[in-house]
């Protein structure tokens, strides 16, 4: 009886040392096989560091009954395993508590996860997890729903209402809906208060961003931070179709903010007004509001798990755009020197020739 009664306390002790991670697994999102990730948890998810449990999600919003669960049991860490849909739905039933958020991103975009450098692969991902680093972090909050990297209004809320519609998922088609219906895209005019303050500007889109892109590594903000309390907010004015390609590909190479066509500037919180309503998008989810949107920051408001390494993979297709407009830049910038010096050499040659005509 003694014995049973040490072992016990021995094992109440060593589990009680252990950090308790629940896995909330979405088995239709994405395209990554699920069972894959579970079978590899074992390998990286040490049995004397973590008790682990796994659980699978059967319906819309089960994700966030497991994630409640978890807040009401003292869970340390709940880990997403799913798309974009997945991991908002969690972290939005985190934010406040003390358990953490963690993700295995197989969605098609993968914003939180990518500005937080978790790796795409599980292993990787799983990796991140085991070192089990984790930071309190800003979220956003418009007209009343969390988000978690960037929300807004215009054309990019537009396409992403266009692409809840379609049938088919990834960035192929988030492209396509974005090329087919960008020209005909007419700019609203909007009145940002701040502070009292109020302006006034005609745009294409308004992003107030947490993190630093949409997913996709396509960079709205490049500069936002998620723990320095502010929101980036990005205004993109009406823009040329000749205009467009250098937009979209300073938007994969984190240069979007040195574009003349941006107005960028950091808030806590601000209210847009706008002449009727509309759709508006939360991390991509689309929904129709009012012609009043109100958007603020929450700092420190979740803990997440991060990849304290800061390893950043560029896909190569990225890689591919941004050297070719990079030398696409440089070549301009010589044929725009060698066109500034013939101009300047055709002026001083009409001036010798004003000159000489006047002293005739």
């Amino acid at each position: 009886m003694l014995i049973r009664t040490l072992f016990t306390t021995f094992v109440q002790k060593i589990m009680q040392n252990k950090v308790s991670v629940w896995f909330i697994v979405n088995p239709i999102s994405g395209t990554t096989d699920k069972s894959r990730i579970v079978n590899l948890i074992p390998t990286y998810m040490d049995a004397e560091r973590f008790d682990v449990k796994i659980w699978y999600t059967e319906f819309r919003g089960h994700a966030a009954q497991y994630a409640n669960q978890a807040v009401e049991q003292g869970i340390d860490v709940v880990v997403a395993v799913g798309g974009d849909g997945t991991v908002n739905e969690v972290a939005r039933s985190l934010i406040h508590t003390r358990t953490a958020l963690g993700i295995i991103p197989c969605g098609s975009g993968n914003g939180l996860a990518r500005h937080l450098f978790i790796p795409m692969n599980p292993e990787g991902a799983l990796q991140v997890l085991s070192t089990c680093s984790i930071e309190a972090l800003d979220y956003g909050v418009i007209n009343g729903t969390p988000f978690f990297c960037t929300c807004g209004l215009g054309f990019d809320a537009f396409v992403s209402s266009m692409f809840a519609k379609s049938e088919r998922r990834g960035l192929l088609t988030y492209i396509e809906n974005t090329l087919r219906e960008g020209l005909r895209y007419k700019p609203d005019t909007y009145e940002i208060e701040i502070d009292g303050e109020r302006q006034r500007y005609q745009a294409f889109l308004i992003a107030c961003a947490n993190a630093s892109q949409y997913g996709n590594n396509v960079y709205i903000a490049p500069s936002a931070s998620m723990s320095d309390g502010l929101m980036d907010v990005t205004i993109m004015e009406p823009f040329t179709m000749l205009e467009a390609p250098q937009i979209a590909i300073q938007l994969f190479n984190k240069t979007i903010d040195k574009n003349s066509r941006i107005r960028t500037f950091k808030c806590k919180s601000l209210r847009i007004h706008r002449s009727q309503p509309g759709v508006i998008h939360f991390d991509g989810d689309p929904k129709e509001e009012g012609t009043d949107i109100q958007v603020s920051l929450e700092p420190r408001g979740i803990r997440m798990v991060v990849n304290t390494n800061d390893q950043v993979y560029t896909p190569p297709l990225i890689r591919a755009f941004s050297d070719f407009y990079n030398n696409m830049n440089a070549e301009l910038d010589a044929i725009r020197e060698d066109i500034t010096r013939r101009q300047q050499r055709i002026r001083s040659i009409n001036k010798e020739m004003l000159r000489r005509l006047r002293n005739h």
